[in-house]
């Protein structure tokens, strides 16, 4: 992470709560204990949101995955990627990290990744034909609101934490399927284990990074931004023709 670890009491109990619940302190929540009542607050808005959708766990999964996808996050990619694949099978999985459709899709699924693409790329560039063609597929308004909401939530959460340098956890990595770690490039980006031994007090995160490794952090965002520089050129200019 680039910031120093946040030390106060607040801080350490949030980081202590999420021990209790993971099993480690996952390096995100290493940014997000600069602000606990932030973190949490955000957290139970996410939570609402999905409290009365009637989107299904997969298309919610799929929504992420193609929003971490499409963004270049590959902590969400490995984190819910994981999660869909327990939902979907890991080859399918494997597909949709690399932008595809999977054989099995219906045809809700299919729309819903394709909006998600959307949304991340260019999301002021959409149309009433959009929503018609996701109605069609059997999509209500509601869920076509919520899933747009979720993708937005979405990526306001991977870039605070991507912009701040929390690397995926080792655990995180190791908990992955093969199928699915091939697919995210965490290259670059080592991960790094969070993992602090239960009952002691967790201690700041010490900076770690040499000269080679920020000039290999700089240069994979660099390509990540042109690569999704690429698509939105690729797409304005299909629109235009």
């Amino acid at each position: 992470m680039f910031l120093n670890e946040p030390t106060s009491t607040d801080a350490l109990a949030y980081l202590e709560r999420d021990r209790a619940q993971t099993g480690y302190v996952m390096n995100l929540e290493r940014a997000w204990a600069w602000r606990p009542d932030v973190a949490e607050a955000f957290a139970l808005v996410r939570q609402q949101l999905l409290a009365g959708t009637s989107l299904t766990p997969r298309e919610i999964a799929l929504l992420v995955c193609t929003t971490a996808r499409a963004l270049g996050d590959p902590y969400c990619s490995l984190a819910w990627g994981t999660r869909l694949a327990g939902l979907r099978g890991a080859s399918a999985v494997a597909e949709v990290l690399r932008g595809m459709d999977p054989a099995a899709s219906t045809a809700r699924e299919i729309a819903l990744r394709r909006w998600a693409e959307r949304i991340v790329s260019d999301p002021n560039s959409t149309n009433a034909t959009d929503i018609q063609q996701m109605r069609m597929v059997g999509l209500s308004d509601r869920e076509i609101f919520e899933a747009t909401v979720h993708v937005a939530f979405r990526l306001a959460f991977s870039t605070v934490s991507g912009s701040l340098g929390t690397l995926p956890d080792h655990e995180l990595v190791a908990a992955a399927p093969p199928p699915v770690r091939a697919e995210v490039p965490t290259g670059d980006r080592q991960p790094c284990s969070s993992s602090t031994p239960s009952g002691h007090r967790i201690p700041p995160q010490q900076e770690t990074h040499s000269e080679t490794q920020t000039t290999c952090i700089a240069s994979a965002v660099l390509r990540a931004r042109l690569a999704r520089g690429r698509r939105n050129r690729s797409f304005v200019s299909s629109r235009s023709r």
